[in-house]
């Protein structure tokens, strides 16, 4: 009885992992997520139009069915976590899956429906089920490139932002010695300069607020100049890193057919269903590229191989 609830339980986790494509019934379950997400999000949307009154009913009916396949889901997950946890127990795995982007979303997306009559943060929280669309984008691999992007260039990103941070506060104290006396009210303090000092580095300018003596035009034409140096800098770390993410492709394209050992996984092998980084303690085979469907994947560690892939692999240790 055990071995057969397990058959089942690998079986729903199979059918609602993304990217299984030769799974029939595991793609089929993805395109109908995907559907239920647009249709979630744009009854929130059409929610909001006082002119679609007479179609309210309609619309909360689609939403009540929609929250309740996500409640379904999200169950399922829970139930299925020890699989997408292998190395954890099971209440490891659910607590880790509970902590993780994903579970933290899926539940974000649901509190709000059953407390939309209480407290105001729930009913905002409904802005969450947006970001269900990233579901729908981590099955292609652009968007894996922008995560792998942001992520190898987090340091340089979070340091520009500390520079534009520091801009803000000087430019706002700086505004505020050169304003206060002639609008007072304008420039109340040194916090108050901070919306001008924002839509100026940002090169927003809504106009507001905006100085008028001779020296404070001066500061402003200088902030401005700043600003537009700033905001190009995380813009530069990003391009060079999808440059260099572009070139480490080519060159392990290149290395595919040379350096490295090429195989395609059949339907018996031991590596089906398995992660990355799973392949790599157990075997010491180090994944490099993945071809999929025709398309080349620099692969993360959670990415997991399916029947049919071809692999570009190496032999970084002796693990067996």
């Amino acid at each position: 009885m055990k071995k057969k609830t397990d058959q089942i339980r690998r079986r729903v986790f199979e059918i609602i992992q993304i990217g299984n494509r030769g799974d029939f019934i595991s793609h089929g379950f993805d395109i109908f997520i995907a559907a239920v997400i647009l249709i979630n999000i744009t009854v929130m949307f059409l929610e909001t139009f006082s002119s679609l009154e007479p179609w309210m009913d309609i619309l909360e009916a689609l939403e009540t069915v929609t929250i309740l396949i996500f409640c379904v889901e999200y169950g399922l997950r829970i139930w299925t976590a020890d699989y997408l946890y292998p190395g954890k127990t099971k209440k490891e795995a659910v607590c880790a899956f509970l902590l993780s982007y994903d579970g933290i979303v899926d539940l974000l997306t649901i509190l709000p429906f059953f407390f939309l009559s209480g407290f105001v943060a729930f009913r905002m929280l409904r802005v969450v089920r947006i970001f269900h669309l990233f579901r729908i984008n981590a099955s292609y691999d652009s968007f894996n490139v922008i995560r792998s992007v942001l992520k190898e260039k987090k340091n340089q990103i979070a340091f520009s932002l500390f520079i534009l941070l520091i801009l803000i506060m000087a430019s706002s104290l700086c505004m505020y010695s050169a304003e206060h006396e002639a609008q007072p009210e304008a420039f109340k303090n040194a916090l108050s300069g901070i919306w001008w000092s924002v839509s100026a580095l940002l090169t927003v300018g809504y106009g507001d607020i905006y100085p008028v003596t001779v020296m404070g035009k001066a500061m402003a034409i200088v902030i401005s100049i700043l600003g537009v140096m700033v905001v190009a800098i995380p813009t530069g770390i990003i391009s060079a890193g999808f440059v260099e993410n572009y070139t480490e492709a080519m060159n392990s394209s290149a290395a595919l057919d040379f350096d490295l050992i090429k195989m395609i996984i059949g339907p018996d092998s031991r590596w089906t269903g398995k992660r990355i980084d799973e392949i790599h303690s157990e075997t010491g085979y180090a994944v490099v590229l993945v071809r999929r469907n025709g398309k080349t994947v620099l692969p993360e560690n959670e990415y997991r191989i399916e029947t049919g892939d071809e692999l570009a692999v190496y032999k970084e240790t002796d693990n067996g």
